[in-house]
C-alpha cells in the first residue's frame, strides 16, 4: 500500500517514528522501498555525493528530474519527496512550475528551504504538497553550524514553524538544530517532524545514505554508519584488479562455450581457410 501524507500525520499521531532516507538511483529506491522506508528522499545532496558537485549550489532542476525518474521506477510503497533546488523557487510562480514539473515525474511531495511562507502558500494552493525545511539550509548557509542555539533564535524557528504549517505544510525538516528545540517545536506542531542532527524528539529521522553506508570517509556526530561500502567496495575491486592481472579471471566457470557439434562445423570451416 502506498504511504501518503495523511498516513504521515497518521504515524505522529499514534506516536510511530517516521523512517526517511535520501535516495538518487533504481537500485537504492528498490532496497529502501522493501526495506520498509516510509519517505524516500531524492534530495540536492545529489550533487554532492553523487554528482561531485562542490555544493548544492550547482544542481539544477534537471539534475532533479533525472534522478527523480530513476528513482521513481523502484519505489512502490514509500512516500516519493524531492527538492526543489536552490534559486528554483523565488516565487510562489517559479515554485509552482517547478514543483509542477517534478510532480508530473512522479513526486508525491516537494521541499524547500528557509521561511518563505508565500512560497508554501501559493504550493499548496496549486495543490502541492509541500516540506519544509528550516535550521541549517545547504542552499542558504554556507557554514555548516548548529542552529537556533539562543534562546531568541529558538522562539524565531518555533514561530516561523507554526507559520509554515499555517500556510500549509505537511511536513517539517529540522536540521542541525538542538534536540530540545525540536523537542517544543515538535510538541506544538499537529504535522509531522524530521531531524537532521537534531536529535531525538522529533516524530522521524533522515539521513544521507551515502553516509549511513559508508560509502565516504565523512565523520559526522548526527550519523551513525551501519555499515562500510566504500571499505568493501574497494576491497572487493582491488581483488577483482588483481585477478584480471593473473589471469584468475574469467575461470572455466564463467565462460559460455559452443555445443559440439557446432564448434566441430566451425573447425572444419576454418580448416578450409587455412
Amino acid at each position: 500500500m502506498t504511504i501518503t501524507s495523511r498516513d504521515l500525520a497518521r504515524k505522529k499521531l499514534a506516536g510511530q517514528r517516521i523512517a526517511m532516507l535520501t535516495c538518487y538511483d533504481y537500485p537504492n529506491a528498490r532496497w529502501q522501498d522493501e526495506a520498509g522506508v516510509d519517505v524516500i528522499f531524492v534530495g540536492d545532496s545529489v550533487g554532492t555525493n553523487i554528482l561531485g558537485y562542490r555544493s548544492e549550489h550547482e544542481v539544477t532542476l534537471d539534475d532533479m528530474a533525472h534522478h527523480l525518474k530513476a528513482v521513481r521506477r523502484g519505489v512502490e510503497n514509500a512516500y516519493l519527496l524531492v527538492d526543489l533546488p536552490y534559486l528554483t523557487y523565488e516565487t510562489p510562480e517559479q515554485a509552482v512550475e517547478s514543483a509542477s514539473r517534478l510532480a508530473d515525474l512522479g513526486a508525491d511531495g516537494v521541499k524547500i528551504e528557509g521561511f518563505c511562507p508565500d512560497v508554501v502558500e501559493g504550493l499548496a494552493a496549486a495543490g502541492v504538497e509541500i516540506c519544509a525545511h528550516l535550521g541549517l539550509n545547504p542552499q542558504l548557509h554556507e557554514k555548516k553550524t548548529l542552529r537556533a542555539k539562543t534562546a531568541a533564535a529558538a522562539a524565531q524557528l518555533i514561530s516561523e514553524s507554526l507559520a509554515l504549517q499555517d500556510a500549509g505544510a505537511f511536513l517539517i525538516v529540522y536540521e542541525m538544530v538542538p534536540e530540545e528545540v525540536c523537542r517544543a517545536a515538535t510538541e506544538r506542531l499537529a504535522i509531522p517532524t524530521i531531524g537532521i542532527g537534531a536529535g531525538r524528539f522529533t516524530d522521524g529521522q533522515v539521513l544521507v545514505t551515502p553516509d549511513l553506508l559508508g560509502m565516504n570517509q565523512f565523520e559526522l556526530k548526527h550519523v551513525e554508519r551501519y555499515e562500510e561500502f566504500q571499505e568493501r567496495a574497494v576491497r572487493a575491486i582491488r581483488r577483482y584488479a588483481e585477478d584480471v592481472r593473473s589471469g584468475a579471471f574469467p575461470a572455466e566457470r564463467n565462460a559460455r562455450r559452443m555445443e559440439d557439434g557446432e564448434l566441430r562445423a566451425l573447425q572444419e570451416m576454418l580448416a578450409l581457410l587455412d
